[in-house]
């Protein structure tokens, strides 16, 4: 009944309604619509433009149409939802948008499709037309698969499978990359410096571009008024520039307000610099930096982060699900983070950004698959009423389901078969686990959810290994990524070798090698055992540790 679409990681995944009631556009739309949505973007210098695409792949636009950013095909107004013909069906992935508004869209299989303000040729499209209805872009794009898109104010970049960067647009401040200040009609591909780099992050401030390699390197060049570019001075650069201050620490997030920066390393430690006339740096002051500054007030590792050119504010997620913000929220400066009473980070921007534009396109889940089974199975979990099976852990009883448990775990079904004597048995006794990772997992059983903090995720993927759980031990092994530090990487890789749970070994590999130095130097990696030594230190001459 619905097409399929492409997941992306920086779209915010959400629980249908949760986080569409935030916003203004969206409440003015009746519940079965609602409900269709699956990506959804508000933009506009008032924030009160909106485009979504529905679960069955229909695209619709509303709001004030400002240069014919909805696609229509006209440029009048209006807050009754109409279906944007040229995208429907086309399998639409993500948007961006600029500040004219220019919006971007890319597709499942790599199509980019442009419309809206044209003047400093944002759209690439060869013209300074204004286009009224979404146009392919293929000019300079020959057999290339688009992966992600993003706008500054009136310039674009995109980002190919291949790990390319292409630019087009206004170029008044060098934030093509070409190395002039000329306007950039047509996607060209920015070769400088970054050419034979693999860029896996792409990002746009006002008139500014920020990109990472999959080597954690970061790059800027564009407006630097405001040393937003972070390489300690205010000059423009027409051209790619590393920023070496970051040393070799390993970036995988970038996010891009209007003037300032944010970087997401892969311990997840934030850094800030750009203007901070509202405080959106989070360093506690508004003072303007022109290199990284560490965000060191927020304890807690941080796993997202989101900022937009649109406006001052700054907001992260971290791994225990808390949402922070701080910059220009609601038009109070707001120096150092703070704690909101969010689901999401979208929510931050919904109720506190000025305008209220959404950082990245919000993904909901489809209520079909959320069924009142779903919503039944949760709350039977330990339920002393209707249970016919305990568990009993370091003294703590849980209470279950046998029928249940048979249908979803092939290890209790044999367990509670006839001939075994545990099917007979009202009490089953378990030594080998703890009492809270045991727990977890036969909530998982009832629920899909894991309710268990990364640093115990070991001793489940142990569970879930033994209990021939091949979709709990992928659960696990994300959880596990959360938690990795330098100290405790070679412990982390040594499990993942254990358990056969190859992406988390491949994870631990990789950040070990990013952080060889340290890592090789700590405890952890002085207790593995001679085997997995020899293994992680054939894995790094192979990827290239030892050339020099």
């Amino acid at each position: 009944m619905f097409a399929n679409t492409c997941d992306y990681e920086h779209l915010q995944i959400s629980a249908m309604n949760s986080n569409l009631d935030k916003w203004p556009m969206f409440s003015l739309l009746d519940d079965d619509v609602q409900q269709s949505i699956n990506i959804a973007c508000v933009f506009g210098p008032s924030g009160n433009e909106a485009v979504f695409v529905t679960h069955d792949d229909e695209v619709y636009a509303f709001g004030a149409n400002c240069s014919g950013c909805l696609g229509l095909g006209e440029a009048h107004s209006s807050l009754e939802i109409r279906k944007v013909e040229g995208l429907c069906k086309k399998q639409i992935s993500q948007f961006s948008f600029g500040s004219g508004p220019h919006v971007l869209a890319i597709t499942c299989n790599g199509e980019l499709y442009t419309w809206g303000h044209n003047g400093y040729c944002q759209l690439g499209n060869g013209s300074t037309a204004q286009c009224l209805t979404p146009s392919l872009i293929t000019v300079g794009l020959s057999n290339k698969k688009v992966t992600s898109v993003a706008c500054g104010s009136h310039h674009s970049l995109l980002l190919t499978a291949d790990g390319e960067v292409f630019a087009w647009g206004q170029n008044n401040c060098g934030q093509i990359g070409s190395g002039t200040t000329s306007n950039q009609p047509t996607p060209r591909k920015v070769t400088s410096l970054i050419g034979s780099k693999r860029i896996v992050v792409i990002a746009c401030g006002q008139s500014t571009s920020m990109v990472a390699a999959n080597t954690g390197e970061l790059f800027s060049w564009g407006y630097n008024g405001n040393g937003q570019i972070g390489i300690g001075t205010t000059t423009n650069q027409p051209n790619p520039y590393r920023i070496t201050t970051l040393g070799n620490l390993v970036i995988t997030q970038i996010a891009l307000g209007y003037a300032h920066s944010l970087a997401l390393t892969d311990e997840g430690v934030l850094y800030a610099w750009g203007a901070n006339s509202y405080g959106q740096l989070g360093t506690g002051d508004k003072t303007t930096e022109t290199v990284p500054m560490l965000v060191n007030s927020i304890k807690s590792r941080i796993v997202e982060i989101a900022a937009t050119h649109y406006n001052h504010i700054s907001a992260c997620q971290t791994d225990n699900g808390k949402i922070f913000m701080w910059g220009q929220c609601r038009g109070q400066s707001v120096v150092s983070p703070v704690e909101a009473k969010c689901s999401s980070i979208s929510e931050v921007f919904a109720g506190f950004g000025c305008p209220a534009v959404t950082p990245d396109p919000l993904k909901f889940e489809n209520p079909q698959n959320q069924t009142t089974v779903a919503h039944s199975m949760q709350e039977a979990f330990d339920e002393a009423e209707t249970s016919d099976i305990k568990f009993k852990i370091e003294g703590k009883i849980i209470h279950a389901h046998k029928a249940f448990l048979k249908i979803r775990c092939s290890y209790f079904n044999k367990m509670f078969q006839a001939h075994w004597e545990e099917s007979q048995r009202e009490i089953i006794e378990v030594e080998d686990y703890s009492y809270p990772v045991y727990r977890a997992f036969l909530y998982y059983l009832y629920t899909d959810k894991l309710d268990l903090g990364p640093e115990e995720a070991i001793s489940l993927l142990d569970l879930a290994n033994a209990y021939c759980e091949k979709t709990l031990k992928t659960e696990c092994q994300k959880l596990i990524r959360y938690g990795i530090t330098k100290e405790n990487a070679a412990m982390l890789y040594a499990a993942a070798v254990k358990y056969e749970a190859k992406e988390l070994e491949d994870f631990c590999f990789k950040f070990s090698l990013n952080h060889m130095t340290t890592i090789t130097q700590t405890e952890a990696f002085a207790k593995l055992d001679e085997a997995n030594v020899k293994n992680f230190i054939r894995k790094a001459a192979q990827h290239g540790a030892f050339k020099h």
